[in-house]
């Protein structure tokens, strides 16, 4: 049974832009089209009723015997970062099927339907807005103009991407994707963990108790650049110094928090012109910061901006660009979906610990519309985002039987 799991995590991996072991599926590429057309298929052929909405979320659902009744669902993405692994999001997606094919198998009829569901882009890599889907499935009012100025590197819109893609009505419609709050009783997240705890503790099961939100900053420096060798030190306006500078000051500010909650990430760094001879006369950055507690977060958004405006007076370069393109409010997992979780664990006798994610994940915004909870599973040092990314059978098997025993529960009240 899990063997065909893994086959499956397997064969959508092939599904990629670079080559093995690395994965790279980004949104609405050749490649993200084939991986959801075979996630069509692993639903259709679990005998689930399934759609699309006007963005590509896939939903495969199994009816219950109270189908007007909120739906109990469990799902996660498919799209990979460039050079990522195989197990990010997938474990989530083909455990989601695989759990409700068990319950099948075993004879339960859910009261409430149960739904699979696979979102369109929760990695930001094409767009820069993470979680796409899930966003404009809980009717984040923003995405939309977030999408409609949004380009990739190519200079190719969003709207044009999807159209490409398939999805015709993707510019235009996005309002008919969002549900309301009476839509879903409950939502689980079956995910790897992403950092090492549970592997280095000896433990099955993590219960995530809270998700961090991330704010996303952009900011560019602009500067005199000029020749690396004729220009003298102190008559330099570096760019990329004023980069560097604030790259560093992110982590202190970070560490000034007191809490180890807190994290921050300057992620992107490109400087022009990019000559090793070439002073540079522009930088940006990307920066991520994060936090299970949105205040503390922002004071560090608002501390990193200070400094920004601080460097580049002190520099004698321009700051030009300062924006803040997304922050959102942290995530707290409902009492009783950590309960169904948390007995589902003892009962099947895997040893399970609380835990929160600083990861972000569609369970962040599926959290504003559903009562949520998140299900992580061990990884191999805790490696994430890279080719080694491992879970083992064993992990995911785990993950699959206590998934199957809380959406039992929980599509039975």
């Amino acid at each position: 049974m899990y063997d065909k799991s893994n086959q499956q995590i397997d064969k959508l991996a092939t599904f990629s832009d670079t080559p093995a072991p690395s994965v790279t599926r980004i949104l609405y590429t050749d490649n993200d089209v084939a991986a959801r057309s075979f996630i069509r298929e692993l639903m259709e052929s679990a005998q689930l009723t399934v759609r699309e909405d006007a963005i590509g979320n896939i939903f495969g659902r199994w009816q219950g015997s109270e189908p007007s009744q909120a739906v109990v669902a469990s799902g996660s993405h498919t799209d990979a970062i460039p050079y990522a692994g195989k197990y990010d999001g997938v474990v989530g997606v083909v455990g989601a099927v695989e759990a409700i094919k068990a319950l099948r198998r075993a004879g339960f009829q859910p009261k409430r339907s149960l739904e699979a569901i696979m979102f369109t882009s929760e990695e930001p890599t094409r767009f820069g807005l993470s979680c796409i889907g899930s966003r404009v499935l809980a009717g984040d009012p923003r995405v939309a103009v977030s999408l409609a100025n949004a380009v990739d590197e190519d200079n190719i819109t969003f709207t044009l991407a999807a159209n490409r893609a398939g999805y015709d009505e993707a510019g235009d419609n996005l309002q008919s994707v969002a549900v309301g709050n009476e839509t879903y009783a409950a939502f689980v997240e079956l995910h790897i963990e992403q950092g090492p705890l549970l592997e280095e503790q000896g433990v099955s099961i993590g219960i995530v108790t809270a998700i961090a939100g991330p704010a996303s900053l952009g900011v560019e420096f602009a500067g005199g650049g000029g020749h690396a060798g004729a220009v003298l030190m102190h008559l330099r306006n570096d760019a990329g110094l004023a980069a560097a500078e604030l790259a560093l000051a992110v982590e202190r500010h970070v560490l000034e928090s007191g809490s180890q909650d807190t994290v921050g990430t300057t992620g992107m760094v490109k400087l022009y012109p990019g000559a090793i001879n070439s002073i540079p006369r522009n930088a940006q950055l990307g920066i991520d910061i994060r936090d299970i507690d949105g205040s503390r977060r922002d004071a560090v958004v608002e501390r990193v901006r200070a400094t920004a405006h601080e460097i580049a007076a002190r520099r004698g370069v321009v700051l030009q660009n300062f924006t803040v393109v997304n922050q959102d409010p942290p995530a707290q997992s409902t009492d009783f979906v950590i309960e169904a979780v948390k007995e589902a664990s003892e009962e099947l006798g895997l040893g399970h610990k609380m835990m929160i994610s600083r990861a972000y994940h569609d369970s962040l915004f599926m959290a504003r519309i559903a009562p949520t909870a998140m299900i992580f599973i061990p990884c191999y040092r805790g490696y994430s985002h890279r080719p080694d990314e491992h879970a083992t059978l064993e992990d995911m098997a785990n993950g699959v039987r206590v998934l199957a025993l809380a959406l039992s529960k929980l599509s039975s009240n």
